[in-house]
């Protein structure tokens, strides 16, 4: 459910700037913070589009709360696209596109007793108020957001919230529920009147929708709020008009003339001109008053038509929500608070390893089909080994199953009264269940991981990916969606396959013509020649990355005499202990990582490595580079930095030993200038590195 950013605001155009001019940039949180952003606005795409969401509501919760909380502690890191900055997806295409007046904007969300009591003080403090705030509170339902706008009366169009400013046009589809009056009763309504709300099935008609579209064969919606939201969005109105839906108005958007002093005046207007409210809402006051409205309709949420995710809280006059304005993605004045998780019981059937994209082996729970807040459950994660251990739980065990967040399935305790006999302690495989590797537990962590990174098909697309990055063997055009192709056909079966590709195998690829193709293969030819710190950071060793991979070219000088160190041999070399000796060594191990490495070799793969002499002025020394350079790129520069034994940082601290500055440098010059750290000029740069 969405909520309206009311006209006093919008009006202005009132929308904070999260972005920090010359703010240092810390390039891993930017990283994360891109990776949330394509996450957010994918699951986006899936959720208001496609109507088939592929995460559950708590987890994309969780991925923008992240994004959310990443943005406000960094707002260098926050983007004008970002999708804290807007609300939902773009418009399908099938339909029209209506532009809202104004914007349909988010709310922000509290889960505990002390976020609403913190929300409530800051309020009271931005408005100057020593006594208690008169708010609505109102149930949130758990439906599909649209927006109705009315002329002279006469309902003239309806559009779902899309992407906050424009959304689909489905005028015809909503003119078939019979809770939206087309024409306006009484007196008294503005000339424009936009009316917001929620599209909804109750639960025992959501219950008959399902069976009638398993009698026939259709497709079972997995809650009501989907349901409401495929009936919604129907092309064709003859199907939208025989399922059971139902219209909410919770507030406002455009108006010609103002309605109300006080939302709960308007509310009672709305209902006065034809409008369904809920008969729950209820005018408080402060926090206390809105926690009392809290526990009161989760007691009754189980009885109740409808579905509700939580309540909303929204102060009561419109005079004071416009001094409180707005975030750049929410009103300040509301605020949604979400229901504790559900529970029920069921019967975990096995326990069964789950290989990631990234060797880390999770064991998922098989559970006994269970309804738990109106969705069914079948699978729970139970994260690692030692929280199995941690909770005690075995296959057969009857457990208490809780959405978290009211949606993300969690295994709460196993109920060991009804323990069958006989049940054992579940333990990890010794090997992979994807490709037969040794599983190890690594060092300091709960985590288990395949070792068989090269070889084992569960990580096979992000191996591919990472071993033809631009840091590693650098194959330009060997992108993710090339490599999710690759691995889907079956062409690729390990990173040694990318030089058995021919143009004829690429020639099955979508959208790679010929000269593309042929191409992509000179690449992948070039790219056999590298460096052996390259290579070292393209075979994706656990816990070794690009500064790593270089001390270990330098100190073993071949790829033979690494993979032929122990543990104490490794330790010689210069920043590893002993977690990422016993990695290295275990990787090395592997005889399937080794069988890859041979199949590199045999293709051609010539990785080559300078040897620092002693006399390098650079050996041993941080540096950090920041500008354009005109000799030669930063990434060259870091390569030949790390030839002659120097380590190269993004960042700059106390221990940089110099800072090399290019054209349009960054923040890092002045940061160095702070710290006292030496600055070469490219010039002195290359005398350096000349010796």
């Amino acid at each position: 459910m969405s909520y309206e950013l009311e006209r006093m605001g919008a009006r202005h155009g009132r929308w904070e700037s999260r972005g920090t001019k010359d703010q240092p940039v810390d390039k891993a949180l930017m990283r994360r913070a891109a990776r949330l952003r394509r996450a957010v606005e994918y699951h986006n795409f899936r959720y208001y589009v496609l109507d088939s969401p592929v995460i559950s509501d708590a987890q994309f919760d969780e991925l923008f709360r992240e994004l959310h909380t990443l943005e406000a502690a960094h707002p260098e890191l926050a983007t004008r696209d970002s999708p804290t900055q807007r609300i939902g997806a773009q418009p399908r295409k099938d339909f029209g596109v209506v532009r809202h007046a104004l914007p349909m904007g988010s709310i922000d969300t509290a889960f505990a007793e002390t976020e609403v009591e913190t929300w409530d003080r800051r309020l009271r403090e931005r408005l100057g108020v020593r006594g208690e705030v008169a708010y609505t509170a109102e149930p949130k339902f758990d439906g599909a957001s649209v927006s109705l706008r009315y002329e002279e009366g006469v309902l003239a169009v309806a559009g779902t919230r899309g992407d906050g400013s424009a959304g689909e046009d489905v005028t015809a589809n909503v003119r078939t529920i019979r809770s939206v009056p087309l024409r306006l009763q009484g007196r008294g309504c503005p000339r424009v009147l936009e009316v917001r709300g929620e599209v909804l099935i109750e639960k025992k008609h959501f219950a008959r929708l399902n069976a009638e579209q398993a009698k026939h064969g259709g497709r079972l919606f997995a809650n009501a709020r989907n349901a409401a939201a495929g009936s919604l969005r129907q092309l064709d109105p003859r199907i939208t008009a025989r399922r059971p839906l139902a219209f909410f108005a919770w507030g406002l958007g455009e108006v010609s003339a103002p309605v109300a002093d006080r939302y709960s005046q308007a509310v009672r207007r709305l209902g006065a001109w034809g409008f369904r409210t809920s008969d729950l809402i209820a005018t408080v006051k402060g926090a206390r008053g809105c926690l009392a409205y809290f526990s009161k309709i989760a007691a009754k949420r189980d009885a109740l038509p409808f579905e509700l995710d939580g309540v909303v809280y929204k102060v009561d006059a419109f005079r004071d929500r416009e001094r409180l304005g707005f975030t750049a993605r929410a009103p300040r004045w509301a605020l949604a608070h979400k229901f504790a998780a559900r529970e029920a019981t069921t019967i975990i059937e096995d326990i069964l390893p789950s290989v990631g994209r990234t060797g880390i082996i999770t064991p998922v729970a098989k559970l006994k089909p269970v309804a738990v807040g109106g969705v069914t459950v079948t699978h729970a994660t139970l994260h690692n080994q030692a929280e199995v251990e941690r909770k005690d739980v075995r296959i057969g065990d009857t457990v208490l199953v809780r959405r978290a967040g009211d949606v993300i399935p969690e295994i709460v305790a196993p109920i060991k009264e009804k323990r069958p006999r006989g049940a054992k302690p579940w333990r990890m495989p010794a090997k992979c269940p994807a490709c037969g590797g040794t599983v190890v537990r690594e060092i300091g962590k709960a985590a288990h991981r395949c070792m068989a990174g090269l070889a084992c098909h569960a990580q096979l697309e992000r191996a591919l990916a990472h071993f033809a990055s631009r840091r590693s063997m650098d194959i330009e055009g060997f992108g993710e969606k090339l490599v999710r192709q690759l691995v889907a056909k079956h062409l690729v079966k390990s990173v040694a396959g990318v030089y058995r590709l021919t143009p004829r195998h690429l020639a099955k690829l979508e959208r790679l013509g010929e000269k593309s193709a042929r191409k992509l293969i000179a690449r992948i030819s070039k790219s056999k020649q590298t460096t052996l710190p390259r290579l070292l950071n393209a075979l994706g060793i656990p816990q070794v990355g690009e500064a790593t991979a270089a001390a270990l070219a330098q100190h073993f000088g071949s790829i033979d005499a690494l993979a032929a160190a122990d543990r104490e041999t490794l330790m010689q070399a210069p920043g590893v202990g002993s977690a990422v000796a016993t990695d290295i060594h275990t990787f090395f191990r592997e005889k399937r990582n080794l069988g890859v490495i041979a199949a590199l070799l045999r293709a051609g793969v010539r990785p080559a490595v300078a040897r620092p002499s002693r006399k390098s002025p650079v050996s041993g020394k941080l540096f950090v580079l920041t500008g354009a350079l005109q000799s030669m790129t930063r990434d060259e520069a870091k390569d030949r930095l790390t030839a002659l034994g120097a380590t190269v940082s993004e960042s700059v601290s106390r221990r940089t030993d110099y800072v090399v500055i290019g054209a349009a440098p960054g923040s890092k010059a002045a940061k160095a200038r702070a710290f006292g750290v030496p600055a070469l000029d490219e010039s002195h740069f290359l005398k350096l590195l000349s010796g």
